[in-house]
């Protein structure tokens, strides 16, 4: 640590914040914009994310200074709270037509002197996200960094092979995370195609008959008070639970919760009933406790569990609960409702083959999340060590 420089982040980086809006305006460059959201939500970004981002348009000067290279940095600079001000993510790879948008700042690093992927780990680190917060401008409704004060932002760097070799640890962690949702995401897709063949898309039914969820799918209702509850209780909010993937692959604990919640068991699917529009549907991979704003949700027999799966988790169920929830601003569903929803039965022996082929694909999907959950403890734990000094390489 003792050898280690102490350096301003301008002093071995460029930094600029961008201007490009979400206009696509006549006799201006066509290009895909990096939005606050896509900074937000990854820890880096590669050609294959940035083929989602959206088209919009930019000059040639703005084309110059934001497009997106390797080796670069980019965070978020605005936001309604201190706290979501300097997330970044580190740009993969080179791109032609990419460029950063409003509300955020591109930082390249001088080559010499810093290396891109320590500078995204350092800006992980709570001594950043502290700094930024104390020294963020604005209140109220919005929070904003200036140019220098990301510029004055204080470093401890080690030489360039020491960075490299930090980084290098702590990305191989998160391409192992990455690579674990990406499979994770494969075996979803193909258990929906083979879900949606058989029991959506299938016009022979013969032998079926028309029932409704209720008939094969029932609420579980376990009320958990505070005091029934530990530190060491797994908790899933709302906010643990990502869109139209049935991987949970977050959850919390719960430690401060003051108010009654209901207790789920491994494997079985937890429905959010607020918004549900959101489609916010997913396995349990622990046991735990969740908000009182999810249903938790079980097939009344083991035969059922795959179907029921792919219909709770079907756009077909969430267009159904979002015309039938209650309320405006805050609209949500209930199991009631959701109970009432019209499908299509076919023979138990045809809904057990499909349970036989989904329940091993739903086990790996378990076994990716808990090793990722493993995964990032462990750099979480590394990251304030290895970029203080405390820990060497």
């Amino acid at each position: 640590m003792n050898k280690w420089k102490q350096q301003k982040l301008g002093d071995v980086a460029d930094i600029k914040l961008s201007n490009v809006d979400k206009k696509t305006n006549p006799n201006e460059r066509t290009i895909r914009l990096c939005n606050y959201t896509d900074v937000y939500r990854n820890s880096f970004i590669n050609s294959e994310k940035a083929s989602s981002f959206m088209v919009a348009s930019c000059n040639d000067k703005e084309y110059e200074k934001f497009l997106l290279k390797k080796g670069q940095v980019a965070i978020t600079k605005d936001s309604e709270t201190s706290d979501d001000i300097g997330i970044p993510t580190y740009i993969l790879e080179d791109f032609h037509d990419v460029v950063l948008g409003y509300h955020l700042s591109l930082i390249t690093p001088d080559d010499n002197k810093l290396d891109g992927r320590f500078l995204h780990y350092f800006l992980c680190t709570k001594q950043s996200k502290t700094y930024f917060e104390n020294n963020t401008g604005g209140s109220g409704q919005r929070y904003s960094l200036s140019l220098d004060c990301i510029k004055s932002i204080p470093l401890n760097l080690p030489d360039l092979s020491t960075q490299q070799k930090i980084a290098a640890v702590l990305s191989a962690l998160d391409t192992k995370i990455e690579l674990n949702a990406r499979i994770n995401a494969e075996l979803e897709s193909m258990a929906k195609t083979v879900f949606r063949y058989q029991f959506v898309e299938n016009k022979e039914k013969g032998n079926w008959k028309i029932g409704t969820l209720g008939d094969v799918a029932e609420n579980i209702r376990r009320s958990a008070n505070p005091s029934d509850i530990s530190p060491e209780t797994h908790y899933i909010g709302l906010e643990h639970m990502p869109r139209k993937s049935i991987a949970l692959a977050e959850y919390g604990n719960a430690s401060e919760l003051e108010s009654n919640k209901y207790a789920f068991k491994t494997g079985e699917f937890l429905f959010g009933k607020l918004r549900p529009y959101f489609h916010k549907v997913g396995i349990a991979p622990v046991d735990g406790v969740c908000s009182t704003d999810i249903l938790v949700i079980s097939p009344k027999s083991p035969e059922w569990y795959g179907f029921v799966l792919g219909h709770i988790s079907s756009d077909e169920i969430i267009k159904y609960a979002d015309a039938t929830s209650g309320g405006t601003k805050m609209p949500r569903t209930n199991w009631e409702s959701l109970a009432k929803f019209e499908i299509s039965m076919p023979p138990v022996e045809l809904a057990k083959q499909f349970t036989d082929f989904f329940v091993p694909i739903a086990k790996q999907i378990r076994t990716n999340i808990l090793e990722s959950q493993t995964l990032t403890e462990l750099r979480d734990w590394l990251l304030p060590m290895l970029m203080n000094g405390q820990v060497r390489v």
